[in-house]
Formats: C-alpha cells, sequence, structure tokens
C-alpha cells in the first residue's frame, strides 16, 4: 500500500531524543507546526538507556558506599548486599516519572507525535509505516548505539551498556573494555556493588578526553579504591567458556572475568535511513553540518550524537533548540563547542568546560595554570573527598579552562561554564563572594590564586 500523504508541516523531526524533543518543543513555543517522528520512547537514549538510568545506578553505588563508611562519620551502619531487583525498581521509577511528564509536554504543546520507524524519502518528507510526513525543513536527530569492535559478538556475559542496564545481578569479576566516560562510570558502579573491577584501555590514561591531571587523580582514585586498569593495552579478543569470558591482550596476557563490559563509544544511527538516497554527505555513518547545524541540503538540518563532535544529551538540547529558532529566524548565537560543560559521574566525579592544558598550548602559546587543591575546601574535608580544581588561562587574558575532580563536583560546573563562556578573568571571580562553607568556595579560591591574592592557598 503507498503511503498516505499528510498534511505539510513547518518541521517534521526524525528521532524523539534529547536534541529531536527539544527542537520540538522549542519550534512548538515558536508557533510553528510540527511533527515528531520515534520509533521507540519518547526521550531517546538518555532518558531509558543512558543518562538518567546510569546516574540512578550511580547514586545506588554511593549510598552502597555509604552505609559501608559510616563507621569513619561516628555512624555505625553497615552494608549487607546489593539487592538488583530493588535497585531497578529505583531506577524505572525514577525513568518512568521523567517520561510521563516528556509525553506531557509534547501533548500540551500541540505536536503531532508520530509513533514508529522513520525514514527519508526525499529531502523533505519522512515515511512512518502509511504515513508520508512532509516538511518545509527537515530535522535529522536519530542519536547513536552502543558500539562493540569486529569479531566481538554482544551475547551472554559479554555486553554493552545497553544490557548492562537491566543485569539482575552483580558479577564476582568484571572486565570493562574501555576507559572512557562509560567505562569508567560503569566501573565505578561495579565496584560499589561488589565486584572485582579491571578497565582495559588501549590508550595512555584513562578518561584520556580530559586534562591529564584529572586523568591522573582518577588512577589515583581508582587504585585506591582497588579497581584495577591497564592502559596502553590492546585488546585482542575474547572467548567464553559456559559464564566464564576470558580476555586476551596483544601483549599475550588473558584475564578471566564473570561479566565483559564493552565500553568503546558510541556510533551514530544513520544506516538505511534515507540518509545518502536524499543527497545528504555522509561521513563514517556521521551527518557533517556547518555552524548553524545546516547540512547539504537546503532546509535538512541534523542535530545530536549524530552530528561530529560531543555525544553529549545537553549539546543534543542546545541544538534542538538552536534549529528551532533558526527556523523561525531568529538568528541565535551560534553555540561555541569547547563551551559546553563536560561531568562524568564515577567516583570521584569529573567536571570539566573549555580546553585543557594541552589544548589551551596549542591554541594560545603561552598560558597560566592554577591548581586549588581540595584539602583546603571545608565542605569537601567534610564530605570526605580529595581532588582538585585547575584553572587554565590564557596568558594575561581570561580564562579558557576549568578542570575538576572529587566528589560532587559535577555540580559545580554551572559557574564554571559562565567563567568559560563569559571570558571571565580571574580577578572578575577573585572579587565574586562564595558561600561558605561550600565545595563551590573551592572555585572562587581557585581564581583567588590565580589572581594573585591566595586565601586557603599556598602562593
Amino acid at each position: 500500500m503507498s503511503a498516505e500523504a499528510v498534511g505539510d508541516y513547518d518541521v517534521v523531526i526524525l528521532g524523539g531524543g534529547s536534541g529531536g524533543y527539544a527542537c520540538a518543543l522549542r519550534s512548538a513555543q515558536l508557533g510553528l507546526k510540527v511533527a515528531l517522528v520515534e520509533k521507540g520512547k519518547l526521550g531517546g537514549t538518555c532518558l531509558h538507556q543512558g543518562c538518567i538510568p546510569t546516574k540512578a545506578l550511580l547514586h545506588a553505588a554511593e549510598v552502597a558506599d555509604t552505609a559501608r563508611e559510616g563507621a569513619q562519620f561516628g555512624v555505625k551502619t553497615t552494608f549487607e548486599s546489593i539487592d538488583m531487583a530493588g535497585v531497578h525498581s529505583y531506577k524505572d521509577r525514577v525513568v518512568s516519572r521523567l517520561h510521563k511528564g516528556l509525553q506531557g509536554l509534547v501533548k500540551a504543546g500541540g505536536i503531532d507525535y508520530v509513533e514508529g520507524s522513520g525514514a527519508l524519502d526525499g529531502p523533505h518528507t519522512v515515511v512512518v509505516g502509511d504515513r508520508r510526513l512532509t516538511g518545509k525543513n527537515v530535522v535529522l536527530a536519530t542519536g547513536s548505539y552502543a558500539k562493540s569492535l569486529p569479531g566481538l559478538e554482544i551475547g551472554g556475559p559479554i555486553m554493552t551498556s545497553d544490557q548492562a542496564l537491566s543485569i539482575d545481578h552483580v558479577p564476582a569479576r568484571v572486565i570493562v573494555l574501555g576507559g572512557g566516560v562509560i567505562g569508567v562510570e560503569f566501573a565505578s558502579v561495579f565496584r560499589s556493588f561488589g565486584a572485582e573491577v579491571t578497565i582495559i584501555e588501549a590508550l595512555p590514561r584513562l578518561v584520556p578526553a580530559e586534562d591529564e591531571a584529572v586523568s591522573k587523580q582518577l588512577e589515583r582514585a581508582f587504585r585506591k579504591r582497588k579497581i584495577a586498569f591497564k592502559t596502553g593495552a590492546r585488546f585482542a579478543g575474547a572467548t567464553q567458556s559456559g559464564d566464564v569470558v576470558t580476555v586476551s591482550l596483544e601483549s599475550g596476557e588473558s584475564i578471566e572475568a564473570d561479566l565483559l563490559l564493552v565500553a568503546v563509544g558510541r556510533g551514530p544511527v544513520t544506516e538505511g535511513l534515507g540518509y545518502e538516497a536524499a543527497g545528504i554527505t555522509m561521513d563514517r555513518g556521521f551527518v557533517p553540518t556547518d555552524e548553524r547545524l545546516r547540512t547539504n541540503v537546503p532546509g535538512v538540518y541534523a542535530v545530536g550524537d549524530i552530528v561530529p563532535g560531543l555525544q553529549l544529551a545537553h549539546r543534543g538540547f542546545g541544538q534542538g533548540i538552536f534549529v528551532a529558532e533558526e527556523i523561525a529566524g531568529l538568528s541565535p548565537a551560534v553555540i561555541e563547542e569547547s563551551g559546553i560543560p563536560r561531568v562524568t559521574y564515577c567516583d570521584p566525579e569529573i567536571a570539566s568546560v573549555g580546553l585543557t592544558e594541552a589544548e589551551a598550548r596549542d591554541a594560545h602559546g603561552e598560558v597560566e595554570i592554577q591548581e586549588y587543591n581540595l584539602g583546603g575546601n571545608g565542605r569537601s574535608q567534610i564530605v570526605g573527598t580529595q581532588g582538585f580544581v585547575k584553572l587554565v588561562r590564557r596568558k594575561d587574558g581570561p580564562v579558557v579552562g576549568v578542570h575538576m575532580i572529587g566528589a560532587r563536583m559535577g555540580e559545580q560546573i554551572g559557574e564554571a561554564q559562565l567563567i568559560v563562556n563569559w571570558e571571565a578573568h580571574p580577578e572578575d571571580v577573585a572579587g565574586l563572594v562564595h558561600a561558605h562553607p561550600t565545595q563551590n568556595e573551592a572555585l572562587g579560591e581557585a581564581h583567588l590564586a590565580l589572581a594573585g591574592k591566595p586565601l586557603h592557598a599556598h602562593a
């Protein structure tokens, strides 16, 4: 049966994840007629298989650690065990509440929400089953999937984050293949739940996209937590025998575990969706755009994980809003990629925005560096965490990078992103009074020190 034509829209959005639904909601606010197509659940990977459920697991892990460590605070608590059914019930309640709220927003916005697998049929038509949705503008927001490696079959005790989110037990031994954001977060969860964990990372350090000083601090913290890791170690293969996985490295070493978590990054979901047939330029599965998120085909935009760059939900949100305003003729300011904050929710947390020290030296030549140790921060001592705030400043210029590690540091990234994006000088921030005793003070102290007037730090 031929697809039935449906009335024209101002915007047809393919994908209802972070970038897609943000674009839909903002477009509707601006009075545009919107169709939003999603083959899975509204909210996409972030809400259902990514950001929200993983952070729920990490919070459960934090509670487990708190129970173990109560005695050091004078509170007699004991850790008994992890009830994975109970953990999943908690996680699923959080996801369900957010999902229902999002469904309500889309409905209230008058958005035509179309459930089903959609594909392009030409640059301005999306086909969903027997429906043809035509739009003056089309936004591609089809997201990403958890990648594996060639020859490594996912199944049984070999899994990606998708399967790990619903595992019904705590394995005794876990190997995490990949020491990036997803890898260290799951390593942190499994260790807190009681597993022996080993991370295998091909590059020379954990979280290799972060500032080198942050990587070193994380490695020290993981050693203290007895999370083992092998950096500069290349994966050669994996075999299963019953419930045991044996991982082989190119060095000849082999390691046994009860679970192999494959965390080697995420790939773009674009194959078989008609993008190339519609004339859209592709690059290894990604959809390149210009700074205004336009593809090479007029009236077709792309947002989120399919656009080369940071694969972060909040980047997708921002890009979705940007494209809606661009289509509505508001000419929004271009999103500066380096100004997007990044948080890794392992223990200890990592939060950063702007350029690393190495990137800043490449971009600006001479730079100034300041590290403020959380040992001088009262609230951090109360919480019982170690770490630092590191500032990277262009010589005699603004702060171009903020890099933090320690418990709860993700909550400090809001001020940090304002500092970097508004091109603040250390003196600008040093003049602001930060509340005491808070961990937020550490940002103020770091800027006081960089401005040449340290308080709770040595010059």
